[in-house]
């Protein structure tokens, strides 16, 4: 047995990027770029207007009033850049182009129409509201860079480099194994004697996808030997990354780890001294990684929180590390002296800071819905008092 942080060294250690892929544009949003993404053109490409009004020579609004003929109209999208006459000026839409010649746009708000002539009664002011050329990014300028994560923001400069397609690291793909006599489908375990639902894996295929993973499979096994290698036979040929539930500890039908002996099993460790959680462990068969966690729903969700999600992160080219950054916390309720192991309570952010749950039974699913921290206790720490502060991970 192992104490946490060497744990999570040893899967940061395997949390390396998988191979790059290209995707289409609209697949990428959420993964991560495999290289710097270049513009392709200047944006914009030819000046244009910032607003909505009337594009001009600096030397025919000299003496004002003036009343200067609109020679020329220019929308948005219009491909060619029109000559602006002397004394004459052309009216011009927001991202429409500005006219050679023209010094400024003279917003419409303070413009007098009379037919195709336009009145300047008052001075422009100083600005000019003219976006130059390349003023945005110019080709060839790095707009995003390699192991940028595509959410949102970073969608729209993509879109905006005029690529239709972007490497990526590629998802991992991720085959959940869920293993337990006593377990039936959500939806059938009243109807089972004996049974209850299965529900560890739904909450894991969650926790993967969101840190980064594609989730192609997930199945419930009986604790049948054949049955179980036959599994791992077919998640293996599948999967980049298998995750095991239940069957972790040493009763008479524990056989997760058994079920790929044939295959290789590599362990990298067995154990790790946390509470909940201890059964957890992490290895590698046929190339492939295969978490295993306990069955138990919070010691299953929360040990995939601490080990799954950092190595999902790292493999979709994430920054793994990252995914198990801790920061201070004030306890507004107080908190027992910890045990001999590691131990992460659950709580949830309120007012004023962090408050521990009530229950903190490994098998709670109730409480488990309402947590969103994990507050870590070291070792043989002593109790805590409202006020005092701890180390807490969004959970």
């Amino acid at each position: 047995m192992i104490d946490f942080d060497t744990a999570v060294a040893l899967i940061l250690d395997a949390a390396r990027p998988l191979e790059a892929e290209t995707v289409a544009l609209e697949a990428a949003g959420g993964r991560v770029l495999a290289a710097d993404l270049t513009a392709r053109g200047d944006a914009p490409r030819t000046a244009v207007s910032a607003m909505d009004g009337y594009a001009v020579r600096d030397a025919d609004l000299a003496t004002l009033p003036a009343r200067l003929p609109i020679a020329e109209i220019a929308f948005a999208g219009r491909a060619d850049v029109p000559t602006l006459p002397p004394n004459c000026c052309a009216r011009v839409f927001t991202g429409g182009p500005v006219p050679h010649g023209a010094d400024r746009i003279v917003v419409q708000e303070i413009v007098d129409r009379d037919g195709d002539v336009a009145r300047f009664g008052t001075a422009p002011g100083e600005g000019r509201h003219i976006r130059a050329a390349g003023s945005d990014f110019a080709a060839g300028e790095v707009l995003l860079p390699a192991g940028t994560t595509l959410g949102f923001r970073a969608m729209v400069a993509a879109a905006a480099a005029d690529v239709a397609t972007l490497p990526v690291v590629r998802r991992p793909r991720v085959t959940i194994l869920g293993t337990g006599d006593e377990l039936a489908e959500p939806g059938q375990a009243l109807e089972t004697p004996g049974s209850i639902p299965e529900s560890v894996s739904f909450g894991v295929a969650q926790l993967a996808r969101h840190f980064g993973a594609g989730v192609i499979a997930r199945r419930r096994l009986a604790d049948t030997p054949e049955i179980l290698e036959a599994a791992a036979r077919r998640a293996l040929d599948e999967a980049d990354l298998i995750v095991v539930t239940g069957g972790a500890s040493v009763g008479e039908k524990d056989f997760a780890r058994a079920m790929f002996t044939s295959f290789g099993l590599e362990l990298i460790f067995s154990k790790v001294a946390i509470k909940p959680g201890k059964p957890v462990w992490f290895g590698r068969a046929n190339g492939k990684w295969i978490v295993g966690l306990p069955g138990n729903p919070t010691s299953a969700i929360v040990t995939a929180r601490l080990f799954l999600a950092p190595l999902i992160a790292g493999l979709a080219g994430r920054d793994a590390a990252a995914i198990l950054t801790w920061r201070e916390e004030v306890l507004t309720t107080p908190l027992k002296p910890c045990g001999d192991r590691e131990t992460f309570e659950r709580g949830r952010r309120v007012e004023g800071g962090v408050a521990v749950l009530n229950i903190q039974d490994s098998g709670s699913q109730k409480a488990l819905a309402i947590a969103d921290v994990l507050i870590r206790r070291r070792p043989g720490t002593r109790g805590l008092a409202a006020g005092d502060t701890v180390d807490i991970l969004a959970f």
